[in-house]
């Protein structure tokens, strides 16, 4: 699962994923935590043909049944394998309410020394990541006011050699029965796809990032914005 990682400026995403400028007036900071505002790219909702749309929400998806903006429990990454049963994912995976998460990095956690050391995942070729997302929009029925959120797909990395090493090791299970996690990339080429496509075109795109578009390592702090030329 990821829990951290920097965005890309509002420019930035504008021009990579060729949206309109100027859709969102306040952009938020770039380094990124549960529950914190976020950007996310979905289709239009308002528009009849097939247009994309920058939206600013919590990293953190709120389910139509919640009562609460702050939920109780962890919604910022969502188990692929569970989108079509888990009741706050199900209404809308079966909408077809599919995101991209624009990332700059995302930060894993790697246990092999004994500690937690956060390592720092870039793209090899400086383009962001477009990471696969849900979004959904909730209503609190006191006030009417609408609140954007999204959550981050992840799928078993068992058998990536990259992904495989991040995160603790359970101990109620062994080597070779961890499930371990990963996000899911989109590439830039395929964005139209996971955004309009029917649930089997979107799943048919549903993997961990290839390891040879990865750039990782050990990094100290928290995460922080760094400059990319795109």
């Amino acid at each position: 699962m990821c829990t951290r990682y920097v965005s890309p400026s509002q420019a930035a995403i504008e021009r990579y994923w060729q949206l309109r400028p100027g859709q969102v007036p306040v952009f938020p900071p770039p380094n990124l935590y549960p529950r914190a505002p976020g950007a996310f790219i979905r289709r239009a909702v308002h528009e009849v043909e097939p247009t994309r749309e920058l939206v600013i929400g919590q990293w953190a998806l709120i389910p139509n049944f919640g009562k609460e903006p702050k939920l109780l429990y962890s919604t910022n990454n969502a188990r692929f394998e569970e989108l079509a049963t888990k009741a706050s994912y199900k209404a809308p995976w079966a909408k077809a309410q599919r995101c991209i998460i624009p990332a700059a990095s995302f930060d894993e956690p790697c246990w092999e020394t004994g500690r937690n050391v956060w390592w720092r995942f870039a793209r090899r070729d400086g383009a962001p990541w477009g990471l696969a997302g849900l979004w959904n929009a909730w209503t609190d029925f006191r006030t009417g006011e609408v609140h954007e959120s999204y959550t981050m797909l992840t799928v078993n990395a068992d058998d990536h050699p990259l992904m495989r090493r991040m995160h603790k090791p359970d101990p109620k299970f062994g080597p070779d029965e961890q499930d371990k996690r990963s996000v899911v990339s989109i590439e830039a080429a395929d964005v139209d796809q996971w955004l309009y496509g029917t649930a089997q075109d979107a799943s048919a795109l549903v993997q961990a990032p290839p390891p040879e578009l990865i750039e990782a390592g050990p990094v100290d702090g928290a995460p922080r914005a760094e400059p990319r030329l795109l």
